[in-house]
């Protein structure tokens, strides 16, 4: 049997759903998952292998209309993984409305290449108002299949597997079989980070950070990791850290347990907070943050 690769790319609108079937189809926690809009930022690749097939998931950020550098070099993500993707899966759900964002979902109808819409979280509907959202989206996307499915409880995410291995290209593989993602450990300590933040902070705290990981240093037993979150203002970075040092603490807690837990050894995780008041719209800074090569 030929040997078959290629490169799955998720897409949809902030909130859908998308991080969570990365995570299902990978068998890995590899994106962050909150209930804010614009968690993932960046474009997260999952590599699954088999004998004869490796399949390169790739996670991308919620589509929106960027108001700064940061936004527009996320959009740039989405953009490229439309360009280069084999297949795309476009998730959406059963509360967003379907013609949100949608000279996306036209550009995608534009594109000669397998889509799956998957609606997702229809647990929390019912089947009449779910038939007509499949109905909607046949009429959005004519060429496209249509699943309906609960990534969260993994209902369908098998017949997703499926159509995609229909789909997937003869190729080599691209990437060496032993690999899961593209992503380095720094990248994963950071990012588990700033999923703390996004969970325990409200307002404009979560979207206004960063977190650089400035020091990795690990044997066999341990990993030392030193990191600066940057706020965009002074108020900020006294809300991070909390009376006391007790919310920074309480963060570093948690993404300590979640990165041990990763690594699968002890971690030792200092936290220093930082004000750079137009990170977000520098050029040098968004691309030593990773947002720009």
């Amino acid at each position: 049997m030929a040997h078959k690769a290629g490169f799955v790319n998720i897409l949809g609108n902030p909130n859908v759903g998308k991080s969570t079937l990365m995570n299902k189809l990978v068998g890995e926690k590899l994106s962050i998952i909150t209930n804010k809009s614009q968690t993932t930022r960046h474009r997260i690749m999952g590599i699954v292998n088999g004998e004869d097939f490796q399949i390169v998931y790739s996670d991308t950020p919620g589509i929106i209309k960027p108001n700064y550098k940061l936004q527009k070099s996320m959009m740039h993500f989405v953009d490229t993984a439309i360009e280069d993707a084999d297949l795309i899966l476009y998730v959406t759900d059963v509360v967003e409305d379907p013609e949100k964002n949608k000279l996306y979902i036209d550009r995608i109808q534009r594109e000669n290449k397998p889509v799956l819409v998957l609606i997702n979280k229809i647990d929390q509907t019912s089947q009449m108002a779910l038939e007509g959202l499949v109905e909607k989206w046949a009429g959005f996307l004519p060429n496209a299949s249509i699943l309906p499915l609960a990534a969260k409880h993994k209902l369908n995410v098998d017949k997703v597997f499926d159509y995609i291995m229909h789909h997937l290209p003869e190729s080599e593989p691209y990437f060496p079989k032993d690999e899961l993602t593209d992503r380095s450990q720094r990248f994963f300590a950071s990012e588990m980070i700033r999923e703390k933040i996004l969970l325990y902070y409200q307002k404009e705290i979560p979207y206004s950070v960063e977190v650089e990981i400035y020091s990795f240093k690990e044997d066999e037993r341990m990993a030392h990791i030193e990191a600066n979150i940057y706020v965009a203002r002074e108020s900020q970075k006294g809300i991070l850290i909390g009376h006391k040092g007790e919310k920074l603490k309480k963060v570093g807690t948690e993404a300590r347990l979640d990165i041990e837990e990763f690594f699968e050894k002890k971690v030792f995780l200092e936290l220093f907070v930082k004000v750079d008041e137009n990170w977000r719209d520098n050029d040098r800074k968004l691309r030593r943050f990773g947002y720009i090569e």
